[in-house]
């Protein structure tokens, strides 16, 4: 429901505020006095695109903001995904600069001018031929039908199971496209993994090769240096370890002589026992030197081999070695599994469509539940409004699956007696087309919750008993939705909770388009000079009054 409405600098325009009723408002002017200004102001804050000259003034940039109690449309979900501030009063703005640049916000918040179209269909509907493109468009019919039907939780559950199917049947052909591809590489990525797997790639294996390697390649060097250094602690003559021996000799009788040599004697007692130990290691070393050149070769050929394969497959270690191996491994595997996958993938995606066929047809089922007394009550609808041989059918037909189900319906028209339905692009004229529009949205008042409607001249070729039948579903309309119906009728402009008026001023050196809401007597007096005339005559009057009286 829009509860307040901001104009600025918006063509003829330079400043509007209004506060519309939750129910029914009348909007009256001359021709030409801007209520159209005003509906292309709505149309641009719902996201139509404008230019600078819309600007009344240009240098200054223009504003119409429209604040909305949205309560009642369940748009938190929309809110969530674009990442907006939800109130339930809500505010859109749009603002065009003298340069020509438009922004577009909600809640403050900047949006791209299709996040602010898409809300803005939900919230205001401007009755014009673009609505009555959309009543002759397949999913429309199949919208409205649902509504009618009350199948929001039919829908809401075929459409999962279809997303569910749509994903079952990506994957199940994905897999199948890739298959032959996946097929014509098995036997290479067989070869590959082959290789690496004979090899049997052991982790840090590398590293122990070269240092292996490294100590053959050095064999003779270091057992001869450490046959030298053996030779001076321990198996030459004069060795370290027989002069040792002979110090500690002497301090050991010094030790006799004074006991301040003990501590030095005992200090190297702690030397020759390291002296010891240190000449065992470097034994047991010397023997472990082997100088093998069998075993030397094998290691150099395996690690050629790895370092063959670090260059076939582009990398430079052996970890990288095994983590190609291993996704080979897992490519084998998967053309050893395929056909079992395909398989698998192919009954995911039948079982899918079961069950997305299954709801399809409860779908489908509802709908075709309640088609004759859907277009029993548009017809008769009709037929109130003057057209009194008009009839409407819906032709059904079975379809491929798509987001909307497995029905493609058609509403067909014909407006004169004897004459066969048609399709509604090409049967009903646009006053036709118009009644037919409105009783459809008379009947959805009921079964959804509706945005701000907007009718211009719905009343347009209708006069007498039909325009009061008109006003009188409007008024039933308006006790749950708002509606804001601009008109030439006193019938209908008679009705409302507020009545704007729309006019020039011509006051200033530029004519401004301005809006007012008349009070009772300025009501009458407009009513009057809708009935006779600039200057309404006593009866003009009188009858003003009375259709101001009548409930």
């Amino acid at each position: 429901m829009l509860s307040h409405l901001l104009i600025k600098n918006y063509a003829l325009i330079q400043h509007l505020a209004i506060e519309p009723s939750k129910a029914l408002n009348i909007v009256t002017g001359e021709t030409g006095a801007g209520k159209s200004i005003m509906l292309g102001a709505l149309g641009l804050l719902i996201g139509k695109r404008a230019d600078t000259k819309v600007l009344y003034d240009p240098a200054q940039k223009c504003i119409v903001e429209g604040t909305f109690d949205i309560t009642a449309y369940n748009l938190k979900p929309f809110f969530e995904q674009y990442e907006l501030d939800y109130a339930d009063q809500t505010f859109l703005r749009r603002e065009i600069s003298p340069a020509g640049k438009s922004r577009a916000f909600i809640n403050d918040t900047p949006v791209t001018l299709e996040i602010i179209r898409q809300l803005g269909a939900v919230l205001i509907d401007i009755h014009s031929q673009h609505d009555t493109l959309q009543l002759g468009a397949n999913t429309y019919q199949l919208e409205l039908l649902d509504a009618y039907a009350e199948n929001l939780e039919l829908r809401l559950t075929y459409r999962k199971h279809y997303k569910a199917y749509r994903k079952a049947k990506k994957s199940f052909e994905e897999l199948r496209s890739n298959a032959a591809k996946i097929r014509q590489e098995a036997d290479y990525h067989h070869f590959l993994f082959n290789e690496l797997e004979e090899m049997e790639l052991q982790d840090g294996e590398q590293d122990q090769l070269e240092g292996q390697v490294e100590l053959v390649d050095n064999a003779e060097e270091i057992k001869t240096k450490l046959n030298g250094v053996l030779q001076i602690l321990s198996r030459g003559e004069a060795s370290v370890e027989d002069q040792l021996s002979t110090a500690n000799n002497w301090l050991t009788q010094l030790t006799g002589i004074s006991t301040n040599y003990q501590s030095l004697r005992d200090r190297l007692d702690s030397c020759f026992i390291e002296l010891r130990d240190i000449q065992s290691e470097l034994e047991s070393e010397e023997e472990g030197v082997d100088f093998d050149p069998q075993e030397a070769e094998m290691a150099r050929e395996r690690l050629s081999s790895i370092f063959r394969l670090q260059k076939k497959h582009g990398v430079d270690s052996l970890d990288s070695l095994i983590e190609i191996r291993e996704d080979l491994r897992k490519k084998v595997s998967t053309v050893e599994n395929l056909d079992e996958e395909l398989m698998m993938a192919e009954q995911a995606m039948q079982q899918a469509e079961k069950l997305m066929l299954m709801h399809a047809d409860a779908l489908s089922q509802s709908r075709l539940a309640v088609i004759d007394s859907f277009t029993e009550e548009i017809t008769g609808l009709v037929r109130v409004l003057g057209m009194e041989n008009a009839s409407m059918k819906i032709d059904q037909q079975t379809v491929q699956a798509t987001p909307s189900g497995t029905d493609e319906v058609n509403l067909l028209f014909s407006a004169n007696k004897g004459m066969p339905h048609q399709n509604l692009r090409s049967t009903a004229s646009g006053g036709e087309f118009s009644r037919l529009m409105f009783a459809v949205k008379y009947v959805m008042a009921d079964k959804m919750a509706l945005p701000t409607i907007i009718f211009d001249e719905i009343d347009t070729g209708i006069s007498g008993e039909v325009a009061l039948k008109m006003v009188k579903m409007m008024e039933q309309m308006s006790a749950g939705h708002q509606l804001m119906v601009i008109t030439h009728l006193p019938q209908i402009a008679s009705k409302g909770a507020k009545h704007y008026f729309v006019y020039k001023d011509h006051s200033a050196e530029k004519t401004i388009s301005k809006m007012k809401v008349l009070d009772k007597q300025e009501r009458v007096s407009e009513i009057a000079k809708m009935i006779g005339g600039d200057k309404p005559s006593a009866s003009a009057m009188k009858s003003a009054r009375e259709l101001l009286k009548k409930d």
